[in-house]
Order: C-alpha cells, then sequence, then structure tokens
C-alpha cells in the first residue's frame, strides 16, 4: 500500500531549458529514434522508472512484470533508478534530449506536467485513452471525479493517474498520517491510565521519563519522540488539542468554507508553547530535531519509547501490544478535535508519455492492462505464486479473486517494495470482496481510526486536489519557497528557547510579508473554482 506523503512541496520546479527542450522536441523522430522489436518480434517500448532499493535491479526480474510481458506481448526495456536518485536523474535525461517512450512511477509534480507539456516533452493522452484504453475509461466513467481531476486547465490530460481508495470521507485510510503511538506496557507498569488531557499526557511522560518503566534501573527511556519535518512521523497531531491543529499542507478549510494557513492561527501558538514546556522540562528525545528514518527505527525497535509518531506502528515497534494508539487528548478549553489531512489516494503525476515515443497505440494498450482490476491490485501490493519469495497474495482460481497472505511478521511496506509495481492503476472500493481481499494492516488501521480518531475529526471539509494553471503553480511555488521554511524554522526554534509569545506579532507581519495573503487567495479562489466543478 502506497503512503500518501503530502507534506512534501510539489510545486518544485525542475528547471529544464526551454532551448534544449525544443531542440529535442524538433529533433526527435529520426532513423534512431525508429520503433524497435525484439529478436522473435515483440515491440519494445523503453521506459524510465522508480524503484525501492529493496527491489531488484532490474525491474523484469519482477514476477509481475514478467506475466506482464507474456500477457501484452511488448517487451519493456527499462532504465531504473532507486527512489532517493530517481528526479535528478530523470531531470538529467530529460535535459539532453535522450528520451525514453515514457516515465513510469514518474512522480512529477502539476508544475513539472504543465511545463513539460508546455515546452512539447510530454504528449496529451485524452484522445489515447478514449480510443485505447477501454480499462481507464472505465474507472472514469465509473468516477468521473478523477477525469476532473486528471484534466489540466488547458482541458488537456497530460498524465496517467495512481487511485486507491481505502474508506471514504472522513474514514478514508489518508485522514490521519501521523498516528500517537503510546507505551500501554509502560503505562501498565507504573499503574497509568491512559491520558485523557494534554496535563495528563505530560504527567505520564513525566512518570515514563522518572520512574524507570523499563526496570533496568537506568534513565534510558525517552518520554516522547518525533522526526521534525511535516509527514506521518511529526508530532502536530498533538496540535488540535489546541484549535484547528496542523498537517503536512498547513492547509485547513473551516465548515463555512475559508481556507486557512495553520501556522498563524492563535491555537499553533499554543501547542508549539506546550511542546516547548515538554522539551523544557526533558520529556522530548534530544535527537528529534535532527534525527533521520534509520535513527528513529533503531529506537523503536529496541522499544526505548514512550510515544512516538508514525503511520502505522507495524513498521517501528511491530504488530504487537506494547504500543496502542492514544485517544485525542483534550486541550485547555476541554475540546477534543483531530486534523483531518488533505490527501487522498490519488497521484496526478504517475506516468507520462513523450513526445519521442513512436508507438503511441501500443504504449496506450499496454498502460490500460496496468488499470485491470486485478493487475492493478498487484501492481499497487505485490502478486502471487512467487517460489522465490515471500507473497503478498494467493490467487484463487475459481473466484479470479486475490486473497492477502499473513506477513508473518514482516513490514508491510518492505515486502510491497520487493515485489510491487506501483506506477498507474486504480483501486475502487468496490474492488474489495470482488477481486481482492482488503489488506489485513489497512483494514485494521482503518477499524482503528473508526474507532478512536473519526469521532473527533470537528472539519468537515478537506482541500481538494486542486489543478491550478501554470501561473498560479508559479506564485504558490515561489511563494512557499519561503513561507514553509521560515514557519517550520521558527516553530523549531520556539520548541526549543520558548519565546513563540514575544516573537509572535513579529512572525506574523514576516509571513504577510513572504506573501501568505497571496497564497490564501490563490488557495481559496481554487477551492472555490473545485466546488462548483463537483456541483458542491
Amino acid at each position: 500500500m502506497k503512503t500518501v506523503k503530502p507534506g512534501k512541496n510539489i510545486y518544485a520546479a525542475i528547471g529544464i531549458p526551454a532551448l534544449v527542450l525544443a531542440l529535442l522536441v524538433t529533433g526527435c523522430g529520426g532513423e534512431s529514434a525508429q520503433p524497435q522489436k525484439t529478436a522473435d518480434g515483440k515491440p519494445i517500448l523503453r521506459i524510465l522508472t522508480s524503484s525501492s532499493p529493496l527491489a531488484p535491479a532490474d525491474p523484469n526480474d519482477k514476477l509481475i512484470l514478467q506475466r506482464l510481458e507474456k500477457k501484452t506481448g511488448v517487451h519493456v526495456e527499462w532504465t531504473s533508478y532507486t527512489s532517493d536518485v530517481f528526479a535528478e536523474k530523470r531531470n538529467l535525461m530529460i535535459a539532453s534530449g535522450d528520451l525514453p517512450d515514457a516515465i513510469f512511477a514518474a512522480e512529477y509534480s502539476d508544475y513539472d506536467l504543465l511545463k513539460l507539456a508546455k515546452d512539447g516533452a510530454i504528449v496529451p493522452l485524452e484522445d489515447l485513452i478514449d480510443q485505447y484504453m477501454p480499462n481507464l475509461k472505465k474507472v472514469l466513467t465509473e468516477r468521473p471525479e478523477y477525469r476532473t481531476m486528471i484534466t489540466a486547465p488547458d482541458g488537456h490530460i497530460y498524465s496517467f493517474p495512481w487511485i486507491e481508495e481505502l474508506g471514504q470521507d472522513k474514514e478514508r485510510i489518508q485522514s490521519v498520517d501521523d498516528m500517537p503511538w503510546i507505551n500501554q506496557q509502560w503505562l501498565d507498569k507504573l499503574q497509568l491510565k491512559m491520558p485523557t488531557t494534554t496535563d495528563e499526557l505530560k504527567q505520564v511522560l513525566t512518570a515514563f521519563k522518572t520512574q524507570d518503566p523499563n526496570g533496568n534501573g537506568q534513565a534510558d527511556e525517552i518520554p516522547l519522540s518525533f522526526i521534525d519535518k511535516p509527514g506521518g512521523e511529526n508530532l502536530t497531531f498533538l496540535f488540535a488539542s489546541f484549535g484547528l491543529g496542523d498537517n503536512p499542507d498547513h492547509t485547513v478549510v473551516t465548515n463555512d468554507g475559508n481556507v486557512l494557513f495553520t501556522g498563524n492561527q492563535d491555537g499553533y501558538r499554543e501547542a508549539v508553547n506546550y511542546i516547548h514546556d515538554l522539551y523544557s522540562n526533558g520529556l522530548i528525545d534530544i535527537e528529534a530535531f535532527q534525527q533521520d528514518w534509520n535513527t528513529y527505527l533503531a529506537k523503536g525497535k529496541d522499544d526505548r519509547y514512550g510515544l512516538y509518531f508514525t503511520w502505522d506502528k507495524a513498521n517501528i515497534t511491530g504488530m504487537n501490544e506494547t504500543y496502542d494508539l492514544m485517544p485525542p487528548v483534550a486541550g485547555p478549553d476541554g475540546k477534543v478535535n483531530v486534523t483531518r489531512n488533505n490527501a487522498i489516494g490519488f497521484f496526478r503525476g504517475s506516468m507520462v508519455v513523450t513526445s519521442s515515443n513512436q508507438q503511441l497505440e501500443q504504449t496506450a494498450k499496454w498502460v490500460d492492462q496496468l488499470y485491470e482490476p486485478l493487475q492493478s491490485v498487484q501492481d499497487n501490493w505485490g502478486t502471487y505464486g512467487d517460489t522465490t519469495q515471500q507473497n503478498i497474495f494467493k490467487l484463487d482460481e475459481q473466484k479470479q479473486m486475490l486473497k492477502h497472505l499473513p506477513l508473518e511478521g514482516s513490514a508491510p511496506v518492505e515486502v510491497r517494495q520487493k515485489t510491487s509495481i506501483g506506477g498507474p492503476l486504480a483501486i475502487l472500493s468496490d474492488y474489495f470482496g470482488k477481486y481482492t481481499t482488503m489488506p489485513d494492516d489497512a483494514k485494521w488501521r482503518m477499524d482503528l481510526m473508526k474507532k478512536v480518531l473519526v469521532p473527533h475529526m470537528q472539519a468537515d471539509h478537506t482541500y481538494p486536489n486542486v489543478f491550478f494553471s501554470i501561473d498560479e503553480l508559479d506564485r504558490l511555488s515561489t511563494i512557499e519557497a519561503d513561507l514553509f521554511p521560515y514557519m517550520l524554522r521558527k516553530r523549531t526554534e520556539w520548541y526549543q528557547n520558548g519565546k513563540a509569545d514575544q516573537e509572535w506579532n513579529e512572525y506574523i507581519q514576516e509571513l504577510d510579508r513572504l506573501g501568505l495573503q497571496e497564497w490564501l487567495k490563490i488557495r481559496q479562489d481554487g477551492y472555490n473554482r473545485s466546488l462548483q466543478q463537483t456541483g458542491e
């Protein structure tokens, strides 16, 4: 299952020189770009992709792709880079003029798509979809909102999307990212109840620090840890106790439809002050402001945390009874809130077709197979019948249904990264029970959210996945390049020095100087347009 991480700045430009693009676009179509075939007559597509370091270096070593080649009669020559260097290699390849036929798992932002389209490096896809792609066309017919979402402001479709429906509205799996996991064994050992207020949480963390809950006679417990950047390991879940809270986009929508920036709200300042109080009392991991995932994970595997944050505890402390999901705690005003993320199981820029592609029909038909329901399920999670490694599924031949197998203690993300391919796919809610079972970890997480978190979500609306124009994206990216880093830098400083109150007015003025009001207007206009497009 792919975790959507909306915290990264999705408006970052790729900076391809226009002259280079002009040369490569006008120069394509020569002898060297003619379609190629294998010795046994299969058409060859040259596709660039990104992949996990855990996966085979050659994607064709994956059973999913071997089966896909037999099914489609198309051979793909992959150029694959690990995800940590993919964006850089992708941009260099395009700037060099050596365009592949397509880019798979492209991770392109909206700005990237519109810039590449404007410069002629990628081609519109709507005609290919309508003529050659019955599987994708069926998805877009059943869910017309997705066609709206993938259509650019100029009316064209420039990319194939990734779609994963796991729950709806407040109950969708992406509604909360940074879930708080508390050490239930330590609570039991110290005969403490689950905290219900911010004051009680401080008392519990203090007991974790001072009363040796792991019983080894050493003060080596870490009461609270996190990774201080937007995403699933941040502690901003706690901000909702003081008002609207925060999310990776720093954008919330009030129940009367006003788009707000989280970082200039009074409740945000109160939350920062609360974190400073915990910090000043030695209750926060001193490495929290610099640590990376591997450091965070290592301490988690040793059960050193009293409270930590992540998407799924199985990936850090294991699927056991040591840690439980902590319910949201009431703030000083007695109110309980859980801030909703704006993310949904949707990514627009999952695959593009370049202007050097001489086999558009063949490419479209190959991509369309990725949207066939049983194929999409495997693309997203992994496959069945692999005799060389652990399988995600067992295929029920009679029902033609993929059933999830137990993961046998393995981290879900690791098993999937070895065998799945990601990229363009669609898994709709009505596929479950028909084409596949719900993944055990997803069902477990969604059931837990529904019981513990969803009842406390006060917001009726989230910010939609708006496809802004290139001019709007230019302004948003320019403003965010200064606005977000400034906000996050001040927050980290205030966690540690406690000067939020005395510096607040100056901070608010600086946010406005950096373009906050223009940013809010663009975001509000986009929200209003989205309501008109969906008829809400």
